[in-house]
């Protein structure tokens, strides 16, 4: 019988499940690994955990049988199915008080699920996001944990360890909910990742196909930018990528095919947002734009036939042009972040959660890819004002939008006068437009509505909550539908 002196098991040694294994045993954790092949658990052990305490495992039960009581065993592998098959093949080796821990991108519904499922079997389960990819999992990743909060206790002490840490040492992991709230927040990081990634792609594109610019003058305007307002990891590597060579001394950037892939969690984010009826319209367009990349066949046909505007290059100050692209990437980050806390705030209230929004922003603020200075701003908004009910309503955030919504708008003028599809920074303005006018058009939505199907309305001279009908034609009844939201 081996002996139980691991701190804590982990099983799927891909990529982030070896390099998370690697962190811990950095900070003096005793790791016990298993991997469904397990080759792979002795190729780990002679190379990557050569001169480790790593210890290998060659079945989920001599994994368990390695591992101080309470058993923490933490799962890296692919979300869905693979997840409850892999809990059923190791409850067997666990006794009640035992911790398991879903370290994979997992759906928030199914973590629900899951911590409900265990917790009837006296398991605490802790479903987490993990975010910072390879160097993130190596060296400090963000952790969202969620869960059973029974179990926080028990891996508080190896999560802070491994996190990332901001200036003052805080680290990026801190208990984030029950149940899918600690997967939920990762879903909307993600999501959030997929605008902030559009937008550039965005910034980038216009100024290409405006200016004319080359890769190294990318390379040059990005690494300023990142010295300012847009400091952050995405910004950072976007300067790095821009100035990556290929063996023939070309842009590498320029080789690299317009297709973009996917793995979900955008779409989930998405989803989810249509099921709260919140208005995350950013992340939506930065979804169905992957998708539209996608098409690249179509599209290389569709430019044969489909014309743009003529001249197609930008005339005026290329300084000012520069600038005003800047700024419309900014707002329109902070739109998205916007769109990103109003989802949490639903689903928050919808779920019975408490999500401390203040905690979430000090999560993302170091180790993972949305990483950037700008979240010191939305956590200094949420600790001045806990129940702020929109990011916009800050003073920081409202300030620069009403500083900056010229050169914003400027720059989208000259995306449409160019012909350049900006979807991302479209919709950021729309929405801000659409948040900041106090009547828009849906009393004639709502008109129409009543009309062809009785839905009723309500009016600004009358109480809210009172329903009316009329009939428009002379010909319709009395009788109205019963009202409810779709």
């Amino acid at each position: 019988m081996a002996s139980a002196n691991c701190d804590i098991g982990l099983i799927g040694l891909a990529v982030m499940g070896q390099n998370l294994v690697l962190n811990m045993n950095d900070h003096g954790y005793k790791v016990a690994v298993f991997n469904r092949t397990t080759s792979k658990v002795d190729e780990f052990l002679a190379d990557e955990a050569k001169g480790t305490q790593v210890e290998g495992a060659h079945s989920i039960e001599e994994l368990c049988s390695k591992l101080k009581s309470p058993r923490r065993v933490m799962i890296m592998v692919k979300a869905g199915d693979v997840v409850d098959k892999t809990i059923d093949s190791i409850l067997p080796h666990l006794e009640k008080g035992d911790i398991i821990i879903d370290g994979g991108n997992s759906l928030f519904t199914d973590s629900n699920r899951r911590t409900a499922d265990l917790g009837a079997k006296g398991i605490h389960y802790i479903g987490t996001g993990v975010s910072g990819g390879e160097e993130g999992a190596r060296f400090g990743p963000s952790i969202m944990p969620g869960g059973d909060p029974a179990a926080w206790p028990a891996v508080k002490e190896i999560f802070q360890a491994i996190a990332a840490k901001v200036e003052d040492g805080t680290p990026c992991c801190d208990w984030v909910g029950q149940g899918g709230a600690g997967h939920y927040v990762k879903m909307v990081h993600n999501g959030i990742e997929y605008g902030d990634m559009q937008l550039i792609g965005e910034a980038y594109q216009l100024l290409k196909d405006g200016l004319g610019l080359t890769p190294d003058q990318f390379a040059e305007i990005f690494t300023e930018w990142n010295k300012g307002e847009l400091d952050s990891f995405l910004i950072e590597i976007s300067a790095i990528i821009f100035g990556k060579k290929d063996e023939d001394g070309q842009p590498l950037v320029d080789k690299i095919l317009d297709t973009a892939g996917q793995k979900g969690t955008g779409k989930w984010t998405a989803i989810s947002a249509l099921d709260l009826g919140m208005p995350v319209t950013l992340i939506g367009e930065s979804v169905f734009a992957r998708c539209l990349s996608a098409l690249k066949n179509e599209r290389v046909e569709a430019s044969k036939i489909l014309t743009g505007p003529k001249g197609g290059k930008f005339t005026g100050d290329q300084k000012e042009f520069i600038e005003n692209v800047r700024r419309a990437l900014y707002c329109s980050k902070m739109i998205s972040y916007a769109q990103g806390y109003m989802l949490l705030r639903a689903a928050e209230k919808e779920q019975g959660w408490t999500l401390n929004m203040g905690g979430v922003a000090l999560m993302w603020r170091g180790g993972c890819i949305i990483r950037s200075q700008f979240l010191g701003k939305i956590k200094d908004a949420y600790d001045k004002n806990p129940k702020l009910e929109n990011l916009l309503m800050d003073d920081f955030f409202s300030g620069v939008l009403n500083k900056y919504q010229e050169s914003w708008r400027k720059a989208l003028v000259a995306a449409i006068e160019l012909g350049v599809p900006t979807p991302a920074f479209s919709t950021a303005l729309a929405f801000y437009d659409g948040y900041r006018t106090a009547r828009l058009p849906a009393n004639l939505l709502q008109a129409q509505r009543d009309f062809f199907g009785a839905h009723t309305y309500e009016r600004i001279d009358k109480p809210r909550g009172e329903f009316f009908h009329t009939n428009w034609t002379g010909r319709g009844g009395r009788v109205s539908s019963s009202t409810y939201n779709a």
